[in-house]
């Protein structure tokens, strides 16, 4: 794979050169690393392209899965307690939410990393919310975001999200104070 595309969201690029530069340095290697080819071994059963060879966004993740994990990457989840005086008075909670949790992929040195082949709404959570939780747990300082361009969402099943969106979108709507700084990283499969 290759990266075709990258966009700076309130200083990211920015701050991982100067305060984490062997990490994205690793994180750019591992990306080429990853032969897309193995992943392009989904049939597709849609109307709009039946019988078309997909690449497939779950041996995608396990591939970015794969690579990361050999290098000491590793996911990390923080468990959510859910307030529950929110309730209104006349409601009776029967059973306690238990067991939630919100888990970044990968975790190294206070750098998390979001690979993301889903629908749309999971890319801007993950940028917009995610990394913020994950800072506000001290758990890290600066976020990459690993998004295939639309050229390689194509390639895949409809929905899926793709870099060009993300980078429109953060640039209508401005950086707010409790965003941390995370770079957008666009990937492709040439």
């Amino acid at each position: 794979m290759k990266i075709a595309g990258e966009y700076s969201f309130n200083g990211g690029r920015e701050v991982l050169e100067t305060e984490f530069p062997s990490e994205l340095a690793e994180v750019k290697h591992l990306i080429t690393f990853i032969n897309s080819a193995e992943c392009k071994n989904k049939i597709s059963r849609e109307k709009t392209m039946p019988g078309k060879r997909l690449y497939s966004p779950r041996a995608l993740n396990k591939a970015f899965k794969t690579a990361f994990s050999a290098q000491a990457w590793v996911p990390y989840r923080v468990s959510c307690a859910y307030p529950t005086e929110y309730y209104s008075s006349d409601y009776q909670l029967d059973t306690p939410v238990s067991g939630a949790f919100r888990e970044m992929d990968f975790v190294k040195n206070r750098v998390g990393v979001e690979v993301q082949f889903g629908k749309y709404a999971f890319m801007v959570y993950n940028v917009c919310a995610k990394m913020t939780i994950f800072h506000n747990c001290d758990v890290i300082d600066v976020g990459i975001e690993i998004v295939p361009i639309k050229a390689f969402a194509d390639e895949m099943s409809t929905g899926v999200s793709y870099f060009e969106q993300i980078v429109w979108d953060l640039e209508k709507r401005g950086v707010a104070d409790i965003d941390i700084p995370v770079l957008i990283l666009g990937i492709s499969y040439m």
